[in-house]
């Protein structure tokens, strides 16, 4: 879709605002017109003597009467076209919103944050612009045009209108080449200010790393860069933009001369009287604002076109994960990952490799291995932010696809080994999963988190601010939180990624034995523990060990020291170095 066509499509579903908007604009052009015409037959009314002092007043009132009229009605008209076109960025904004928060991790591999937001911010902008300003700009000024250079031909003298308007064709000549330049322009500048929007984005969410490496002179360096490079790109468009003025004001001054020269002949030999050369003259000064218009025109619409550009492959770009799922229900049942293979996009090695295991409703699944294993790909393959083309992942008996995204994530409880904390409260945090959920009941799953004691030392416990990304807090407390929030519904089953890997081993106990409370109590609930501290899965039901991708080996916790594998042989090092840590 061009942006034609999106602007075409926005004022068809709008067309009632945009039709009084014209409406109002035809009735401000017609009167604006009509002005020089009484102002000449006002002057040649004095000059015959046929105009008396009550007339006068009579023809001056009317203009003042137009004048006001035209006034109100230029609000009148940017009332109902503006609020029209600002609906189009908050429609624009809330498409991209909607697209990004459906797309999946593969997308956001290969896109930056900063670009991202950048087309949330300026290049809505530039598009809300184009629907706004330059719908005004162009209708507004097409209508004066017409109507000018109709009375200019009909209303006063054609010889002089032709003479006059002998220039434009060079103006329509350097507008097509300044217009080229500023679409150039444009992109890049959009560009350079993406760029810069994601150096701030990155610089502030690592500010702290910046700090402790020392790197603050460097980061601000190249910021200045990106700075100067974004300024010095948006100078080359607005330079590129202003060049519209000097064509205009060459072509006017052209026409100009060539009025006073004709129209002086004219009324020399007497084939035209002063007042409509008068007339005539106010008629080319009203040609500026088209003129300018026009130029104004071009150059948001070539803004606009650069900005689609950038944000129509966004809001295009088909899904990495597809929801059609029909299924109304939440799912339940056994789990079961059926021969799964899976790699990477653009990895030749498989991260998965022929991996089969169920979990039974109210079961715990354990899965452990080296860095790079595997362990968490088979999570986003349960929670569908990636996709097998080898295998099928159950639930119950039907495949997780069936599922719509909303039904299954719904019913999944994920806690990530680096858990995201929004800007607002504790109590907030932990009750984002549950927002109905009491006051009683974020306290009773902080309890169970084992973060309840530490939230009761903040300044203003359950209410104090965790600040962006839970800056306030540790990280064994950012999980801990994460856990609470989790705890707060319950959904069928629950995940931990590595979510304990930030606390020390006695928490890790206090949690582990307040989970299993819980599952006793639910006894539907199922879950699925990955972590490093083989600790943590000790008492699940059964005990994944991934290598590679594979499952080299599965049982239980005294199976796999009965094996003698790398299971045990980790456990026995990871006792050892728990007994030197509390000597």
């Amino acid at each position: 879709m061009t942006l034609f066509q999106l602007l075409k499509t926005f004022i068809r579903r709008h067309w009632q605002r945009y039709c009084a908007a014209a409406s109002m604009l035809f009735a401000v052009a017609l009167m604006t017109v009509l002005i020089p015409r009484r102002v000449g037959a006002v002057i040649d009314g004095l000059v015959s003597g046929q105009l008396d002092q009550h007339g006068m007043l009579i023809e001056l009132g009317w203009l003042l009467l137009m004048g006001i009229a035209i006034y109100f009605l230029r609000v009148g008209w940017r009332m109902q076209l503006f609020t029209a076109s600002y609906q189009l960025g908050v429609e624009l904004r809330t498409r991209l919103y909607q697209r990004l928060s459906l797309q999946g991790q593969n997308f956001f591999q290969q896109q930056r944050t900063g670009d991202l937001m950048a087309l949330g911010t300026n290049d809505a902008d530039a598009i809300e612009l184009a629907a706004g300003e330059a719908a005004l700009a162009g209708f507004d000024g097409s209508m004066t045009f017409a109507l000018v250079i109709g009375m200019m031909l009909l209303g006063v003298d054609w010889r002089l209108a032709v003479a006059a308007l002998l220039p434009f064709p060079l103006m329509a000549w350097a507008f097509r080449h300044i217009t080229h330049q500023v679409h150039e322009a444009s992109r890049d500048s959009l560009e350079r200010f993406s760029k810069l929007n994601d150096q701030v984005q990155e610089t502030l969410a690592g500010v702290r790393t910046l700090r402790a490496l020392g790197l603050e002179q460097r980061s601000a360096a190249q910021f200045a860069e990106l700075a100067e490079n974004a300024a010095s790109a948006s100078l080359s468009a607005q330079s590129w933009e202003a060049a519209y003025e000097p064509a205009v004001g060459i072509t006017l001054t052209a026409a100009g001369a060539l009025t006073l020269a004709v129209g002086g002949y004219l009324v020399w030999h007497g084939e035209m009287t002063i007042g409509a050369l008068t007339s005539f003259t106010m008629y080319l000064g009203q040609l500026i604002w088209p003129m300018f218009a026009a130029g104004w025109v071009l150059s948001l619409m070539e803004r606009g076109k650069a900005a689609w550009g950038r944000l129509e492959p966004v809001l295009s770009q088909e899904l990495s994960i597809q929801d059609k799922g029909t299924l109304n229900s939440l799912p339940s049942g056994t789990i079961r990952f059926d021969h799964i293979s899976f790699a990477y996009p653009g990895q030749s090695r498989n991260a998965l490799t022929d991996i089969s295991v169920s979990i039974a409703p109210g079961k715990t699944l354990g899965i452990v291995g080296p860095t790079g294993a595997g362990k968490s790909s088979i999570i986003k393959l349960l929670l569908r932010q990636i996709e097998t083309a080898h295998g099928q992942v159950w639930w119950g008996d039907h495949a997780i696809a069936e599922y719509p995204l909303h039904s299954l994530r719904t019913a999944i409880n994920w806690v990530a080994q680096e858990p995201f904390l929004f800007s607002a409260s504790v109590a907030d945090n932990i009750a984002l999963s549950n927002p109905d959920a009491s006051r009683e009941q974020v306290i009773r799953a902080a309890t169970l988190a084992a973060v309840h004691d530490d939230i009761l030392r903040f300044p203003q416990g359950y209410d104090t601010p965790v600040g962006e990304r839970g800056v306030t807090l540790s990280g064994g407390q950012r999980q801990r939180v994460a856990i609470a929030r989790a705890l707060l519904t319950s959904s069928p089953l629950l995940i931990l990624d590595d979510a304990l890997s930030a606390v020390d081993t006695d928490t890790e106990t206090r949690i582990l034995q307040h989970l299993a409370e819980l599952r006793q109590k639910q006894n539907e609930r199922s879950a699925i523990i990955i972590s490093h501290r083989l600790s943590a899965v000790v008492d699940a039901d059964h005990i994944l060990v991934l290598r590679d991708g594979k499952i080299t080996e599965q049982g239980t916790h005294q199976q796999l020291l009965d094996a003698n594998q790398w299971y045990a042989s980790q456990w026995r090092y990871q006792q050892l170095e728990a007994s030197l840590h509390a000597a």
